[in-house]
């Protein structure tokens, strides 16, 4: 299999395979690439329906002549634990902040996230984000705040009474019913403005459409989340409790 960056042809190949509607498997076959660099280099470049081979090209030249020769920044991160291999890390855990950056969120908060999350005690002090993420503590504060606001990550106190970032099974539920409740002010201020427009009206009658939809989904939303949240408790393998 061969390693280093992508050509130029390579990149043509993938563009082509993407407007052949081809999966990234079978793309990364064909180049003889692992899977998860296909995936990265279109999700960093656009996406598959916006991914061109020329400018991809581009944008990693301009990307490493920024880098140029690294020095080094202080004490590296730990290698990875239960044998993993440690490239294969380093590339799933890009390929995973690619995904979070290109669904909204920042790319700081992105790369807390991924850095949490790809933990086994899913912990990490500041200290430990800036060592893993080779930034400044300033740049940590600032994404764990971020993040923590919007409660996809939380707070405590370790023995030594520093203060750890936690993702845990709990905060997807939470930032759903989170997620739902904020609806509840949009719902609030549309069904207002039916009263300021005038019942029957286009305008009114759009904002009411709009207060019954959020309604209806934040509702949904919030049930579902309910009656899935056990499975965030649930080793794989392990049959759900109405199995026969």
């Amino acid at each position: 299999m061969p390693g280093g960056r992508l050509t130029q042809q390579e990149r043509q190949q993938i563009a082509t395979g993407l407007a052949d509607g081809l999966a990234y498997a079978e793309i990364a076959r064909r180049l003889d690439r692992p899977t998860s660099t296909i995936t990265r280099e279109v999700m960093r470049n656009g996406g598959p329906a916006s991914y061109r081979a020329d400018l991809a090209h581009r944008a990693t030249e301009r990307r490493t002549q920024r880098r140029g020769p690294a020095a080094p920044r202080g004490p590296q991160a730990p290698p990875p634990a239960h044998g993993r291999d440690a490239g294969a890390v380093r590339e799933y855990e890009e390929m995973f902040t690619t995904v979070l950056i290109q669904a909204g969120t920042p790319k700081m908060m992105a790369r807390v996230m991924a850095c949490l999350y790809l933990t086994d005690a899913g912990s990490l002090t500041a200290s430990e984000l800036v060592q893993r993420l080779q930034v400044s503590p300033a740049s940590i504060s600032k994404a764990v705040a971020f993040l923590e606001d919007q409660g996809l990550v939380r707070r405590e106190r370790d023995e030594r009474r520093r203060d750890r970032y936690v993702v845990d099974d709990d905060v997807w539920f939470q930032a759903m019913i989170a997620s739902a409740r904020a609806n509840e002010r949009i719902i609030e201020t549309a069904r207002q403005g039916v009263g300021v427009l005038g019942a029957g009206t286009p305008a009114a009658v759009r904002l009411e459409n709009i207060a019954r939809f959020l309604d209806f989904v934040s509702e949904s939303l919030t049930r579902a989340a309910e009656q899935a949240r056990e499975v965030l408790h649930t080793k794989p393998g392990t049959p759900p409790d109405d199995a026969p």
